[in-house]
């Protein structure tokens, strides 16, 4: 029996996309994770005798990646590489109290769960004011506004459009992400290289548990004494708050708390989406009964806190080229 030639165009194509259907996903593998200083030197303003990196356990029993910086020399960064990448990148802003600085040497869990969605995800590991460098409360901000500039000038690397970049800040580094989004035209230090030519702008911000007052009652009393000193004057406060004066221009802002956090208030997360809100810009908070402060954000089957999969939703919103549901 002869076979019609479409028909066979027919099967050869059906059993060709059988084929296909067959190949795994992990096939499509990512680039792998790298670790990398942000500054080409010694960042501005070591003090002397300069600082020395090291780190702590988080807990005795814990994974040996599950560590805190109590002293940073080297502010580095950790990529996440997307495998299907749509052109987003995030820097992911880990919380310590400013006193240390809660991240690992390998991607974070939700950084790796940015990648799956496409986002290629930096983690930041950032100086601390009490190691006396010239910036003081400042250096912190220094180390992000690079941060961004370095990811911006190496964009090509990654498949990033330098346009399309956010930032999400955890604890007292909702905090520094904060200020990282309102003071883009604040400048921290001297330019070093063709880097520091790109700008510090974001496209979204997430804030999530974030240290944001160092004026009112319910300032979380660690990260204001880390930061500006026990003796801190009104004016100073002032200035490192990061719900007062806010720029016309700030982006898109997005929030996540606890109600029964017992670290950082909640009224936090409030003071900042009303003066958000009041510029009036995009804003957008989740406030949630119980979960205290720093929850798990990737559960143990991988699956997304609401906070993450409501962020993806609002960045994509306002456009990051990120799924998210509009429904």
């Amino acid at each position: 029996m002869t076979l019609d030639p479409l028909i066979l165009g027919r099967r050869t194509l059906i059993a060709a996309g059988l084929s296909l259907a067959a190949t795994p996903r992990a096939a499509v593998a990512a680039p792998a994770p790298s670790r990398f200083p942000i500054w080409p030197a010694t960042p501005p303003g070591m003090p002397n005798p300069p600082v020395a990196d090291s780190f702590v356990k988080r807990s005795p029993n814990g994974a040996a990646d599950d560590i805190a910086w109590p002293h940073v020399a080297t502010p580095m960064l950790t990529v996440c590489p997307a495998a299907k990448p749509t052109g987003a990148a995030v820097l992911l802003i880990p919380g310590g109290g400013y006193a240390r600085v809660a991240v690992g040497r390998e991607p974070s869990p939700v950084a790796r769960w940015f990648a799956s969605l496409g986002v290629t995800a930096f983690d930041l590991l950032y100086r601390l004011p009490h190691d006396g460098w010239a910036a003081g409360p400042d250096a912190p901000l220094q180390d992000a506004q690079r941060a961004l500039r370095v990811i911006r000038a190496r964009a090509g690397e990654w498949g990033i459009d330098p346009a399309n970049v956010a930032a999400m800040g955890f604890s007292a580094g909702g905090h520094l992400a904060a200020r990282l989004a309102a003071r883009s035209a604040l400048k921290t230090y001297d330019p070093i290289d063709a880097a520091d030519s790109q700008p510090t702008t974001l496209r979204v911000v997430g804030l999530l548990f974030p240290v944001i007052t160092m004026t009112e009652s319910f300032a979380h009393g660690q990260s204001k004494r880390e930061l500006l000193g026990r003796n801190a004057d009104a004016a100073l406060a002032a200035r490192y708050s990061a719900e007062l004066d806010l720029p016309a221009d700030m982006p898109p802002t997005f929030l996540g708390h606890a109600a029964d956090d017992p670290v950082v208030p909640v009224a936090n997360s409030i003071a900042m989406f009303q003066a958000v809100h009041a510029l009036p810009r995009p804003a957008e908070l989740h406030i949630v009964e119980t979960g205290g402060h720093g929850p798990r954000l990737i559960g143990p089957d991988g699956k997304p806190h609401s906070w993450l999969s409501r962020f993806a939703t609002f960045a994509h919103r306002h456009g990051l080229p990120i799924p998210g549901d509009d429904s």
